[in-house]
């Protein structure tokens, strides 16, 4: 018995990298799998992989920046197995540059894919599953959206997205028994490996694990082992796991009459910045 079996699951950006593997972790649980992906031929190449693992596969090409292929991704899934369990918002693509150097094009690329294909792909899978009163939408985010990372201010705004989108959906989609949690998996990808090479250390020195490894989070997460977890963006690099609180609050005071700029001052000139979190910390 597979923990994925019967499941039927959506994984966006599976020809290559992280998405590979994810795609190859789930399929040897059990899981029915929609792959996707831009490079055709590398698509059919993990189409393969997946099939040789016994699992039941189909592949849609194209870009998720397109409404047209979201919505083809999930109307596969439900045609070929019948509905829809998991979507996984995992394609993704970089075009860093710092801010003062970042094109228009540099910006809309990046949000197109990372954060309009992420809403495209939730949309079509939450009306899919709203017909079958279950389901479960995952978004793959990164230290960038949580933290901020130089020369990724496309990239970490997306990714900063994409966890406003997940809470948001939580509040709107429990009610119709679907569940939405984010992942930050600390891998060594395509995406990553220029950071690595820039540091000069390896990647286990950094933090970064290895695809294969960092993929059995996702496996977890998208497994009935996770039935109980909403609205939560759970950390995995092989080594280590964490959740992440969402945003609250701090240094909070309250008052009955309005607060005025001089109480302001006071008040404030008594406390310390909260501190700015590193990844790396």
């Amino acid at each position: 018995m597979g923990r994925l079996d019967g499941k039927r699951i959506v994984i966006t950006g599976s020809s290559r990298s992280l998405g590979r593997h994810f795609a190859l972790a789930c399929a040897a649980e059990g899981a029915s799998l929609i792959l996707n992906g831009t490079n055709e031929e590398a698509l059919a190449c993990v189409q393969q992989e997946v099939a040789a693992l016994g699992g039941a596969v189909h592949a849609v090409p194209g870009s998720v920046s397109e409404t047209s292929v979201c919505n083809a991704l999930v109307e596969a899934c439900v045609s070929k197995f019948g509905g829809i369990d998991v979507m996984v918002n995992n394609a993704g693509i970089v075009r860093d540059r710092t801010l003062m150097k970042m094109s228009d094009e540099d910006f809309d690329e990046v949000i197109a894919v990372n954060l309009r294909g992420p809403f495209l792909c939730t949309r079509a899978a939450a009306l899919a599953m709203r017909e079958a009163e279950s389901g479960h939408i995952i978004q793959i985010t990164s230290a960038s959206g949580l933290v901020g990372n130089f020369g990724q201010t496309n990239y970490a705004a997306a990714k900063a997205g994409l966890m406003g989108m997940m809470y948001t959906a939580t509040k709107e989609l429990a009610r119709y028994g679907i569940r939405c949690n984010a992942m930050w998996p600390v891998a060594r990808t395509d995406m990553t490996q220029p950071l690595i090479d820039k540091a000069g250390k390896s990647a286990a020195e950094l933090g970064f694990g290895e695809p294969q490894d960092v993929a059995k989070g996702l496996v977890w997460l998208a497994s009935d082992a996770a039935k109980a977890f909403n609205g939560q963006c759970l950390t995995f690099n092989g080594l280590k796991t964490a959740l992440w609180h969402s945003p609250r609050e701090d240094h909070i005071k309250q008052e009955q009459q309005p607060i005025s700029i001089e109480a302001l001052e006071e008040y404030y000139a008594e406390i310390n910045p909260l501190p700015v979190y590193s990844s790396r910390d």
